[in-house]
């Protein structure tokens, strides 16, 4: 007995592996798309694959090992069957190896072809035989007889409602021929794949995979380096010792949202700039942080900041002539507030393309409840600077430490100008949002840092600089004036918010917010009156404030459930000029037709919109311009979120709105025209020759 236990143990340790390869890895079926086809039509047909978790399936080239599926049919005389149809693949790493494959499960699709001799009423079975080769640790290959009944109809069959939807994302997941030109460039053993698609780079793809179809093209373990082109993008690839002839394979692009495009690409060998074989794109990091800082810079300037800011600065205007170490601390917490603001700004917009949602720059005004609650916030800040709110007590949480005199009140008001910035875009913004959101969550936090850093610059140097402090204003009496009248700005952004309530919104939401705001009043001077009374009637004041207060954050409640968004369009477009709802279909077909077009990216939330609307488009000057060369006037309307507008904005590089296209007669490509617009600008557009495609 003993000397058999070494081959007892062999046996055991061997049985697990034998029971494994016996187990099937994959689950193969065929579906048809429909339940019957009709003489001589065609019938859809998805060989499924389930695989089991950690294997894998191979794609039609499977890279250094594999092999692909295959489905041979044994069908009636007269039926046909078409190719596979194959999905983009996955790469598979096995230590020094990539193969090309399909992980969980894959459809193939192809199509079966019916003789139009075949009679209505009949069952026909389909046969065919599957074979594919599952890998893990070790490679098993599988096969499965599988058989399809369907029957003939006379008539036109319906497709089933509950696989639908699995055809047509399957049916995504195909490589779709390029809209772009293609060609490859060839230094050495380097080669470049460009595309020329100014708006592809505009875009700004995340990540690019070229994967070939055939082996000998490339070198599969070597990194691909996109680089984002002034005309175009360009990936940088190791080209294989026996590459020749044209590069066919399979570009894999995905957007910010991490959604897949797959383009089949043949790319003939052509011309490609000198600046495609460059290791680094022209657009830098380090360029693109110091446009965010100037954009940060110049949105201090901008009219729905200014208000805050000037509260801050009677602030330290007053700290300074008292005790300059209060000064600089309140400076440097301020700055602090503004940056945190933007970060948190920032973190919100990655997390929401992280799950998928088109989001940008100003992207919070688009839901009513953050409207309402804004306009409520806007308008505790003007009772607080008209003095019903008393800042010593502590009223109004977020509100009074906005209006404190200490290093807290420096810290909320930081985060206060951040959220009155939101609906402003300054020039440089644009570029640098553009870039953050089509990058990873680490380089576009690093951007939003940069437009916080910015923004919070002036007001930290004048706050923490002895010889810049000496340009603020001495204290006096005016202070108390001034800080008083800058509580009507606050009013009447509050009243401009609840405007834009209403054109998301409708009337519902709007009344309830007013509301709101009533019983806010309310709270705040039954607090206020009653400090001076009697603790009885002290404790009664502050219980009925507080009740109130709660009973106005609730009115928000009910905005939240009951805002139904509105879908029409045109409420921001210019006044005098003939408006249109953008649409890509309506762009295309007046392009088509050779009419100049003007496109209006905008929102009722866009104070920079706004401002150019009255400034310039309604300029008699433009006005005349555009009526007597028959401009078609698009408003691509982002009140409301609208995935057709937010591609629109993301293929030409922009994070928000305002963005003003204009394309010419037979245009290629649109002239993209500045965020701050003057009559010139638009007069001298309309004069500009286009650039014929």
């Amino acid at each position: 007995m003993p000397r058999f236990l070494p081959l007892l143990l062999l046996l055991l340790a061997l049985t697990p592996v034998g029971v494994q390869a016996a187990a099937p890895k994959v689950q193969a079926r065929l579906i048809s798309e429909t339940a019957s086809v009709m003489p001589g039509g065609r019938l859809a047909v998805a060989l499924e694959e389930e695989i089991r978790p950690g294997w894998h399936t191979y794609w039609q080239n499977p890279g250094a090992a594999g092999m692909p599926t295959s489905l041979s049919w044994a069908l009636p005389k007269g039926w046909q069957a078409s190719p596979l149809e194959w999905p983009y693949p996955q790469r598979f790493v096995t230590g020094p190896l990539i193969d090309y494959g399909y992980a969980h499960k894959v459809w193939l699709l192809t199509s079966i072809a019916a003789p139009s001799t075949v009679r209505p009423g009949t069952l026909v079975t389909l046969r065919a035989h599957a074979q594919w080769l599952v890998c893990k640790e070790i490679c098993i290959p599988e096969e499965a007889d599988l058989t399809l009944p369907v029957s003939i109809s006379a008539t036109r069959p319906a497709p089933y409602a509950t696989i639908a939807a699995q055809f047509a994302a399957a049916r995504a997941r195909l490589p779709g021929p390029s809209p772009w030109t293609v060609h490859y460039g060839r230094r050495g053993t380097r080669l470049v794949l460009y595309i020329a698609a100014p708006d592809l780079a505009a875009a700004g793809p995340r990540t690019a995979l070229f994967v070939p179809s055939v082996g000998g093209q490339i070198v599969a373990t070597a990194p691909q380096e996109l680089l984002r082109l002034r005309q175009g993008i360009a990936l940088q690839i190791e080209a294989h010792p026996q590459q020749k002839g044209p590069l066919q394979g399979v570009l894999e692009l995905t957007d910010a949202g991490g959604t897949i495009k797959a383009l089949a690409i043949n790319a003939p060998q052509g011309p490609v700039p000198a600046s495609a074989f460059s290791r680094r794109a022209p657009q830098s990091l380090a360029f693109v942080l110091l446009l965010a800082f100037v954009g940060g810079l110049i949105l201090n300037l901008m009219p729905c900041v200014l208000p805050v800011l000037a509260i801050k600065i009677l602030a330290v205007a007053e700290s300074a002539r008292v005790h300059r170490t209060r000064a600089t601390m309140q400076g440097l917490a301020y700055g602090i507030g503004a940056l945190l603001g933007f970060v948190g700004l920032g973190a919100g917009a990655v997390l929401l393309r992280a799950g998928g949602f088109a989001v940008g720059w100003g992207f919070q005004l688009q839901q009513p409840v953050f409207v309402a609650a804004f306009a409520l916030l806007l308008f505790a800040v003007g009772l607080n600077l008209s003095g019903v709110i008393e800042l010593g007590q502590g009223f109004g949480g977020g509100t009074a430490l906005a209006g404190r005199k200490d290093t807290w009140g420096a810290f909320f008001t930081g985060l206060l100008a951040v959220a009155v910035a939101a609906p402003c875009t300054a020039p440089f913004m644009a570029a640098a949002l553009g870039f953050a959101l089509t990058q990873n969550a680490g380089v576009a936090m690093l951007v939003f840092a940069a437009l916080g850093f910015g923004f919070a610059a002036p007001f930290v140097v004048i706050a923490i600089a002895p010889r810049w402090r000496g340009w603020l204003p001495r204290p006096g009496i005016w202070m108390v004036r001034l800080r008083e009248a800058l509580a009507f700005p606050m009013y009447g952004a509050s009243a401009w918010l609840l405007w834009v309530l209403a054109q998301e919104a409708g009337a519902t939401p709007l009344i309830t917010t007013l509301g709101a705001m009533i019983v806010l009043a309310f709270a705040a001077w039954a607090y206020s009156s009653s400090r001076q009374a009697k603790p009885l009637w002290r404790h009664t004041g502050t219980v009925v404030s507080v009740l109130a207060l709660a009973a106005a954050l609730g009115g928000l409640g009910l905005v939240y459930g009951g805002a139904r968004t509105r879908s029409d369009t045109g409420v921001t477009a210019a006044a005098g000029l003939d408006a249109q709802a953008y649409t890509p279909a309506r762009l295309a077909q007046l392009r088509r037709s050779g009419r100049p077009v003007f496109v209006d990216a905008t929102a009722a939330w866009c104070i920079t919109c706004m401002v150019n609307e009255k400034l310039a488009l309604e300029a008699p000057s433009v006005q005349r311009a555009f009526h007597r060369r028959h401009v078609a006037y698009l408003v691509a309307d982002w009140t409301n979120r609208n995935p057709q507008i937010s591609a629109l904005l993301e293929a030409h590089g922009r994070a928000g709105v305002p963005l003003y296209l204009y394309y010419g007669p037979g245009a290629a490509r649109a002239q993209v025209l500045p965020q701050i617009l003057t009559p010139q600008d638009l007069v001298g557009m309309l004069a500009t020759p286009a650039q014929p495609g």
